[in-house]
């Protein structure tokens, strides 16, 4: 290994600090009432139904109806909004598309209870989302036996005039205003006819908004009125905005309702059950503070008995924790939030355990090459060469344990599924979040010790051997050294 140039310590130190300290704290942007996430924390972490307690529930399509596969995901997009509608964020959704099921799991939020029957039947429900020129003082939606549905006003009795419906809306959000920060709802019409349509949603919006210019068109979500905003101006460009004195609350959840959606067919709910917690707030604080307290122990142990390699190896593990934690809470734009379980918290501490262990392996090797006479460089070479065997063999086994259970035991839709389907496809789906998170973390921490404890770990070490200053053998664990210096030195003394 050719001695790596002094800055390269710094670099990485710097990088893995700057990881660790946007991944425990995250980086967010105050902006009003709003506030915008621009790198999830420590905070943003979803807890499991294990540690809040939550709801497992499976839906499927009504009796006699044979769902598509585009059917089931579609109905799966739906209910992803709605439980964020519902403020669920910290949920688990998987489609069995083979037997036309939807799986949910969701902790209850702070920890409170929940009305299950409610809970289900806000999900299940489903929904219309019309646009309809003017205001009716009421709607009353009918279902036809071709499938078309009418929709009449419930004051004069006469047809609605439904100018755009839910499928036409591509998505809404809450926001700003660019004139003058008013908070508004931001409308984002298709670009595209739906299935069997002859007009995209932006193209019929447009005839609305010329047809009903100074007018109002009305939001309804079955038969309740969402919000009946006046249109100042013809929308041909497919995005509109919605303003009326909203606070940031109720701006979001319009935006929510409008997003909404209908579900492809009628759902059932087959199987629920209440998750009791096992594990509160305060036994999370506590856990905090466990292990803190032992990862501080274990770095007094490895400056005291490794030295210089030891305080290197304290960075690197800090740096594992760090990684960990941001690819459970979503720290990285590319991987989506993962919901963490006790079984995932233990995940963590194992791969910690095996860091420890591939730095010590390490330090060991480094220490017996400098006991055999070679040169600290040649040492750091050799040592680091003889200890990649032994700290791979025990990794890649690791590997494919995670493998294996996050295949059995996680979403059917995964890449690891797939690669196990050859083996396991007359099993079914058989998800378990809390033996999935397991396999995650552990995995996660597994690459994450190749990175932090192999790579940078080695990186750093041989940085720090081109200072002077720090050759001396002795801060490399080599106590022959220390030994020949303290009988030198009493020598001196003996003969002055």
């Amino acid at each position: 290994m050719k001695r790596v140039g002094k800055p390269w310590f710094f670099v990485v130190a710097a990088l893995i600090f700057a990881l660790a300290y946007t991944s425990f704290f995250g980086v967010y942007e105050q902006n009003g009432d709003l506030q915008n996430t621009i790198i999830r924390g420590a905070k943003d972490i979803r807890w499991g139904t294990d540690i809040q307690g939550g709801v497992n529930v499976i839906f499927g399509p009504e009796k006699g109806i044979n769902a598509t596969d585009d059917q089931v995901e579609s109905a799966k997009s739906i209910l992803e909004i709605r439980l964020v509608s519902s403020g669920v964020t910290d949920y688990e959704l998987y489609a069995d598309k083979d037997n036309d099921r939807l799986l949910v799991s969701f902790p209850w939020k702070d920890n409170k209870s929940h009305d299950v029957a409610q809970t289900l039947k806000d999900l299940s429900q489903s929904a219309e989302l019309l646009f309809i020129g003017g205001q009716p003082g009421g709607i009353e939606i009918t279902y036809n036996e071709d499938g078309t549905k009418s929709v009449v006003n419930t004051s004069t009795g006469e047809a609605c005039d439904v100018v755009i419906e839910g499928k036409d809306v591509k998505k809404a959000a809450a926001g700003l205003s660019g004139d003058n920060n008013e908070i508004v709802v931001n409308l984002e019409l298709t670009d595209s006819p739906a299935e069997g349509e002859t007009q995209s949603g932006a193209e019929k919006f447009a005839a609305a908004t010329e047809k009903y210019l100074n007018q109002q068109i009305s939001i309804w979500m079955d038969d309740n009125l969402l919000s009946a905003p006046r249109v100042n101006s013809v929308i041909a460009n497919g995005s509109a905005q919605i303003s009326g004195s909203f606070t940031a609350e109720e701006a979001k959840k319009l935006a929510d309702n409008i997003n909404g959606g209908a579900l492809p067919f009628k759902l059932k709910t087959i199987d629920y059950s209440s998750v009791d917690p096992t594990l509160g707030s305060d036994a999370l604080a506590a856990m905090l503070l466990a292990g803190i307290i032992a990862f501080s122990l274990i770095c007094v142990f490895m400056i005291a008995y490794y030295r210089l390699p030891g305080f290197v190896a304290c960075i690197c593990l800090l740096g594992q924790v760090a990684g960990t934690i941001a690819a459970v809470s979503g720290y990285f734009a590319v991987f989506d939030s993962f919901t963490l379980t006790l079984p995932g918290i233990a995940g963590i501490i194992l791969s910690v355990g095996m860091g420890v262990d591939a730095n010590i392996i390490t330090a060991e090797r480094i220490r017996e090459e400098l006991r055999k006479g070679r040169t600290l460089d040649g040492a750091i070479k050799a040592g680091s060469a003889n200890s990649f065997s032994a700290i791979f063999d025990s990794n890649i086994t690791n590997i494919i344990v995670s493998v294996i259970l996050m295949g059995v035991f996680g979403p059917p839709d995964t890449v690891w599924s797939t690669l196990l389907y050859p083996f396991l496809w007359m099993f079914g789906t058989a998800t378990t979040g809390a033996i999935y998170s397991f396999g995650y973390t552990l995995l996660v921490g597994v690459i994450l010790n190749f990175i932090m404890g192999v790579a940078a770990s080695r990186i750093m070490i041989s940085s720090l051997s081109g200072f002077k200053f720090l050759r001396n053998r002795v801060l490399y664990g080599d106590l022959s050294e220390k030994k020949k210096q303290e009988l030198s030195a009493a020598k001196e003394a003996s003969v002055n």
